[in-house]
């Protein structure tokens, strides 16, 4: 794209108050950019109102301006319209595909198919290995996998994504000058490395509580379907799930355990008719692949070391006075046994002094 045109799409996308809508009618109404900047204010006005004209007319800042051509010409950095050719066809079939994107990365990632994985920040160490296996085998598949950069569920995504082919992409709700969460830093590294970072906000923009539902739109809108790993009833995830199920795109879910918050949004899921998983199989059987069944096997092998407790904890989280209640054992023996069993990392010890048995793919 010529650098005029392309400043032209930036000059209209840095108006802070021109939305989505309001400049897509823009282009509706003068064909471009360069043609909606040329108009009078008269001609603006009629199309988005008086108070939009006057802001168009002033124009962008121009340090903002300024900075984001400097980002630009930075190396693995760009500015992608909804005039280029390899803008995601899956965004176009939204009903409200942001005009611009910023880019960092690999753009060459937007064109495979890809499933979104998404769930709880306050994740359990199950959940965090769900996300990964399942994200690691769908990458393996030549998925690309998309989440958000969250903690819990979505770094575990991520991470699996990057071990395999498919890599994976972070579609994030603040300018990509900003890591959020910052504990997230070393990972977004990684993406804009060997993945892809992805915004339709501007450089500068800082966490905003109500552009999270946004940009939940486009993690659905990129993908052929949603994984919900774990996640309460109210849940951003699941506006991502209803995201998606307005955008024609299938809803995968995993159950949990019936005494687990964060398995209640899953199960709700599931009631209203999203596909209950087990092995990342099932996902990419679904659209139309074949692969070999993976199923899931205990972390610890047959030579585990006190198999009989292991027995005794199950999967479902348990307190320390309830396993020895099971095994006949003292609280000292029980601690010690369950200790051993920590290093091994055949259990975990989780919130409120409960411990957990983990299971892997």
């Amino acid at each position: 794209m010529p650098d005029a045109e392309l400043e032209a799409w930036l000059r209209l996308g840095l108006i802070p108050q021109l939305g989505p809508v309001a400049f897509r009618k823009l282009l509706s109404s003068f064909g471009s950019p360069e043609a909606a900047l040329s108009a009078s204010a008269t001609a603006l006005a009629n199309v988005v109102g008086a108070s939009l004209a006057a802001a168009i007319a002033a124009g962008p800042d121009t340090d903002l301006f300024a900075a984001t051509l400097d980002w630009t010409d930075q190396d693995n950095n760009r500015l992608m319209t909804l005039a280029d050719g390899d803008y995601p066809g899956k965004l176009l079939e939204i009903s409200d595909p942001p005009p611009l994107l910023y880019l960092k990365g690999q753009p060459s990632l937007l064109e495979p198919e890809a499933v979104a994985i998404v769930g709880s920040r306050n994740a359990t160490p199950q959940g965090i290995a769900n996300a990964q296996a399942f994200a690691r085998e769908l990458s393996n598949d030549g998925f690309g996998i998309v989440s958000g950069l969250a903690l819990g569920i979505d770094a575990a995504a991520h991470r699996g994504g990057l071990q395999g082919p498919g890599s994976s992409i972070a579609v994030v709700a603040t300018g990509l000058d900003t890591v959020y969460p910052a504990r997230n830093r070393k990972l977004a590294h990684e993406l804009a490395q060997q993945g892809l970072l992805v915004s339709e906000f501007a450089l500068g923009t800082h966490p905003v509580a109500g552009n999270f539902p946004r940009r939940n739109r486009l993690i659905s809108g990129l993908s052929l379907g949603v994984l919900v790993v774990e996640a309460a009833v109210k849940s951003g995830s699941l506006i991502t799930a209803r995201y998606a199920i307005e955008q024609g795109r299938e809803v995968f879910a995993i159950p949990g355990s019936v005494h687990s918050p964060v398995s209640k949004g899953c199960h709700v899921l599931i009631k209203q008719g999203a596909k209950l998983v087990d092995t990342s199989a099932d996902i990419i059987e679904e659209f139309g692949r074949t692969t070999s069944k993976v199923d899931f096997v205990t972390t610890h092998s047959p030579h585990s070391k006190h198999p009989e407790l292991l027995s005794a904890i199950g999967f479902d989280p348990v307190d320390l006075d309830t396993i020895c209640a099971r095994c006949g054992l003292t609280a000292q023996n029980a601690s010690a046994m369950l200790l051993e069993l920590e290093l091994e990392g055949a259990v975990v010890r989780i919130a409120g002094g409960r411990f957990q048995q983990v299971r892997h793919p």
